[in-house]
């Protein structure tokens, strides 16, 4: 018989592998649950910046102060912090070298992170949105973020308090929401993900150990057992009293946030601002042109046609005058190397420029770029994008160099003859005229523009006349407030006037054309004749005027070389309010009247005309007067019209062919209140014109259907709570707006239609 097989060992079970994997998975759920939490932050502000640098950064200084912490946790308190500050100087640094790097910043390392340093809080709230990485705007969130990490490593893993270990990463994820203000959207995602991690990580379990030592009554005699365990009941029922309460009343006011428009912390904060000197740089063509040797740049152009010369570059805009000066009134925020683009003009042909460019003696602030601006390499910039002009916010220095990339436009020629040029608020800055323009520039303007409606053919008449009439001389005294223009445009040719440098020529242009009905601005810049120095001779004012469709549009009132002006008074002489007394034709004597051999027929004056005569004179006079007049309120008010539907943006002229409709309900003595809503007017038009139609009576007075007035309703909506109006709408509003008053009007009797026409109460009724 077989003796039996020993059995064979048994194999060890792999529980207690198990075991440890999932222990060791629990230990890092609440690590992770930190990480998380705290690149959480970086996410939120990364919706800010131009690229994912910043947010890359954060999460590796997230990752690095919790593993750093989590490694240290078997090394004495004291002794984490040194070792975690250690860790975050590497990582700052490699930082900043990645920032500066891509920024394309010059300079060593030290350099770049002394700059930072210094600069980093007041750059990041004064950067353009979006933000371009650089040292100086992600020091102080990665720092942030590091410092974050290491704060809730040690008090939720060492000290054991989760819930406190939060209030870091908290603080940093309400801080990058603060920053990013109403930059952004809503960060609803990323909120929501916070929440859900903080409750993963507090229900993670902790320290494993005695199981009775998670009852802190055990072993305890049973009286004080049970008085313990009443105290802690209590204690817990108070507080979770309190946290209902806080909930309850906190909840209402949290509520009531969530539509409100965030903060934008950057109001708070100064963005870069240009020297004394640069605010008005106009001042320094004339000191320029006494000094044309100066070297002011070296330009050398890498790219971009170079046909008819060197292409025109920008030093400033102005575009605020006040009577005494023009300002640049921009406003600079700090940039990165990419700048925003913008798109061209519809037709506008465009070629991008790129030059290397260097400082010679060339002073402030301001930065010198072919128009447009999109990308700049070698000095760090502050851009204002009204204007599309550069500083650098700590001013230039002889043997600056950078590089800048441009984007040219050039209009289409075929455009801007035809083109309008806009009204309203959104442009009322260039077309402001200050108080106390001389009555001269006014009768000047008025005369230039008269027999030139058009826009462009109003601003080609003012250049003409300054390039016809008047002298360009170097050694001109500065000056462009009103005396200074008056005297340049209106003095003694003898005396010093009708001539002067660019900078007249320019600022009168500009005046002029805002007297016109223009939106201009002057803008200083160089022309130099080829690569190489740019001297102050090729320095001078130009300005432009702003078309619709077509954008801002440079004109040349320079005189040519080769042509001698015509004296002023050939083509313009201002007439006095009041002629002198020189001038006062002298009385004429008047012979004395023979006496009459016989006495006047009864019924007519002595020497004068019959009372049938005088009857009709007067009668016919008053009959001129009220018919001059009736044309001239008819005059006005097809005026009026044509003002409310044709000028001004879409938006602008929908509102103006509403005002037309409530007009005309006034005039059929069916006025409309204030409170009611556009639907509500529309059904009070559509009642209006069938009750006169009704009322008329016979034969059907019109078939123009009345419901256009809905759509016309419609459209005010639309312009005024919708995300913009077209000049299809606007025209649409027109056509509506004009079928309705027509209708409205021949549904009166006839003597009613002929007053509605001159009727004068829209022109004094409130707009």
């Amino acid at each position: 018989m077989t003796p039996p097989r020993p059995a064979a060992a048994p194999t060890p079970p792999a529980a207690p592998a198990r075991g440890r994997v999932a222990a060791v998975l629990r230990a890092a759920l609440l690590p992770v649950a930190l990480v998380v939490l705290v690149a959480l932050s970086g996410v939120v502000l990364g919706r800010v910046y131009a690229d994912p640098l910043l947010t890359r950064l954060m999460v590796g200084a997230a990752v690095g102060s919790v593993l750093v912490g989590v490694a240290a946790r078997r090394l004495p308190s004291w002794l984490v912090a040194p070792v975690s500050v250690a860790a975050l100087a590497g990582w700052t640094l490699l930082s900043l070298r990645l920032a500066a790097s891509h920024a394309a910043l010059p300079g060593g390392l030290g350099e770049v992170a002394g700059d930072a340093a210094r600069n980093a809080i007041p750059r990041l709230l004064t950067a353009m949105i979006p933000v371009q990485p650089a040292p100086d705007t992600v020091l102080v969130p990665v720092v942030a973020a590091w410092l974050a990490g290491l704060t809730a490593t040690e008090v939720a893993l060492r000290a054991g308090r989760v819930l406190l270990g939060y209030l870091p990463p908290a603080l940093l994820y309400a801080g990058a929401l603060y920053v990013v203000g109403p930059n952004a959207a809503p960060a609803v995602g990323p909120t929501v993900l916070f929440a859900a991690v903080a409750a993963v990580g507090l229900a993670a379990p902790g320290r494993r150990g005695d199981p009775a030592a998670g009852d802190p009554v055990a072993g305890l005699a049973p009286a004080v057992r049970a008085a313990v365990r009443l105290r802690l009941a209590a204690a817990s029922a108070a507080g979770l009293a309190v946290v209902v309460a806080l909930a309850a009343l906190l909840a209402p006011v949290v509520a009531g946030q969530v539509d409100e428009r965030p903060v934008d912390p950057r109001r708070y904060v100064e963005p870069p601002q240009v020297e004394s000197l640069d605010e008005n740089p106009l001042i320094r063509v004339s000191g320029w042109a006494l000094n044309p040797d100066q070297r002011l740049l070296d330009v050398r152009t890498v790219t971009g046609s170079t046909e008819g010369g060197p292409p025109r570059i920008r030093l400033a805009v102005l575009s605020d005058y006040d009577g005494v000066t023009w300002r640049v009134g921009a406003t600079y925020r700090n940039a990165g190397r990419i700048l925003p683009a913008v798109d061209p003009a519809p037709g506008a042909t465009t070629d991008t420029v790129r030059q290397e460019i260097t400082v010679a003696d060339l002073t402030g602030r301001l930065l010198p770029a072919v128009p447009t601006p999109r990308e700049v390499g070698g000095a760090r910039v502050a851009y204002d994008p009204a204007s599309g002009t550069l500083i650098r916010p700590e001013g230039l220095a002889s043997g600056l160099r950078y590089d800048v990339s441009s984007v040219r436009e050039r209009p289409d020629p075929n455009l801007v003859t035809t083109a309008n040029v806009p009204a309203g608020d959104a442009v009322s800055r260039v077309l402001r005229v200050p108080d106390g323009a001389p009555e001269q520039l006014r009768r000047l303007a008025t005369q230039l523009a008269e027999s030139n409606g058009a826009p462009y053919a109003r601003a080609d008449a003012i250049a003409t006349f300054l390039a016809e009439h008047y002298r360009v001389t170097a050694d001109a005294p500065s000056g462009h407030a009103y005396p200074n223009l008056t005297f340049f445009l209106f003095g003694p040719r003898n005396g010093g006037g009708q001539r002067g440098t660019s900078e007249q020529f320019a600022a009168a242009f500009a005046v002029l054309g805002r007297l016109a009905g223009l939106p201009t601005r002057v803008v200083v810049g160089f022309q130099p004749k080829a690569d190489g120095p740019v001297r102050a001779a090729d320095a001078y004012a130009w300005p432009e005027v702003l078309f619709e469709g077509v954008g801002w549009v440079p004109f040349d009132p320079m005189p040519r070389p080769d042509e001698e002006p015509r004296p002023v008074e050939e083509d313009f002489r201002p007439q006095p309010e009041e002629p002198p007394p020189s001038e006062v034709p002298a009385p004429t004597e008047q012979p004395t009247p023979t006496p009459p051999a016989a006495a006047p027929a009864p019924g007519r004056a002595q020497g004068g005309p019959g009372t049938p005569v005088l009857v009709g004179g007067g009668v016919g006079g008053l009959l001129l007067v009220v018919g001059a007049v009736l044309a001239a309120l008819a005059a006005m008010r097809r005026r009026l019209s044509r003002s409310r539907l044709e000028r001004g943006d879409p938006g602008a002229r929908i509102a103006g062919a509403w005002r037309e409709l409530t007009d005309a309900l006034r005039l059929a003595g069916r006025p409309v209140g204030e409170d009611l809503s556009a639907a509500e007017v529309a059904e009070r038009a559509r009642r209006a014109l069938a009750e006169a139609r009704a009322g008329a009576g016979g034969p059907s007075v019109g078939d123009v259907d009345s419901s256009g007035v809905g759509e016309l309703a419609g459209l005010v909506n639309r312009a005024t709570f919708g995300p913009g109006t077209s000049p299809d709408q606007a025209e649409r509003a027109a056509i509506l707006v004009a079928s309705y008053g027509d209708a409205l009007r021949d549904a009166r009797p006839r003597w009613r239609r002929l007053w509605w026409r001159v009727h004068p109460g829209p022109l004094r009724w409130r707009r």
